[in-house]
């Protein structure tokens, strides 16, 4: 992340840049991408955000892999200060059913997470305690999923309509979706932009705009891709693989 500030500072001139960390130090930023409830994350950034002088006149936010749709629960939840555009880089917004790699993929975390996704994502000490298990989506039990995944489900209006949710998403000027089209972290990568397993298998796929969350709106999506203000982009590279031009090229221009 230090890497894409400076980024960003040396190609926007002047911009204030700020680069949320979950703890008090990188380790404690690292442990709470695995362990700290996601719905506790985006009330902890919520705040950071409405008390930052510098953003209150609205702000844009760039999320990478999982956070993402954790940022996207921040334009939903915390409409002020107002979010004006939201690039979500490799986030899964339909969730993940899968996981074959993960950050530091040689160390016992992931292997331990992977079998603890197995044992029971949808157990209420995984739901609360296991960041990964909250954006697990099994298409082979969809009741399930709905009725027990604590943050996905609920960003996502699975269980009912929350209005302000929809309303405050549509305020976008935009929302950017970027997809690695070789991802091999992402199962499965049409996730990056919303499609996902059809229901009771976990081959064939459908598009956002095959989606009842897409008829049915629940989010306001259909409303903003008429508008033109929903961007889907593709990188050939895997999971959060870009190269500095790209992203120069293709990122920036939403930051000025």
């Amino acid at each position: 992340m230090g890497f894409v500030k400076n980024l960003v500072e040396q190609n926007v001139p002047g911009i204030y840049v700020l680069s949320l960390e979950i703890g008090k130090t990188i380790k404690e930023d690292v442990e709470n991408s695995f362990f700290m409830n996601v719905n506790a994350q985006v009330e902890l950034v919520c705040n950071i955000l409405s008390k930052d002088k510098m953003l209150q006149t609205g702000y844009n936010a760039m999320g990478f892999s999982q956070g993402g749709q954790f940022l996207r629960a921040v334009a939903q939840r915390c409409p002020s200060p107002a979010m004006k555009n939201l690039i979500s880089i490799g986030g899964q917004h339909q969730g993940i059913y899968g996981l074959p790699h993960c950050p530091g993929e040689s160390s016992h975390i992931c292997d331990w997470l992977r079998e603890m996704l197995n044992l029971g994502a949808y157990r209420s000490l995984m739901q609360e305690h296991l960041v990964q298990a909250e954006y697990w989506h099994d298409p082979l039990n969809e009741e399930l999923y709905r009725n027990k995944s604590i943050f996905l489900a609920d960003i996502n209006q699975e269980r009912g309509v929350n209005g302000s949710y929809k309303e405050n998403l549509m305020k976008l000027n935009k929302f950017v979706m970027v997809k690695f089209l070789k991802d091999s972290m992402v199962v499965p990568v049409d996730s990056e932009w919303f499609g996902f397993y059809k229901a009771g298998q976990a081959k064939d796929t459908y598009t956002l705009q095959e989606s009842d969350l897409y008829h049915e709106d629940r989010l306001g999506l259909k409303v903003m891709d008429k508008a033109k203000k929903l961007e889907f982009l593709t990188v050939e590279g895997d999971h959060l693989q870009f190269s500095k031009e790209w992203f120069i090229t293709k990122m920036i221009p939403y930051l000025k």
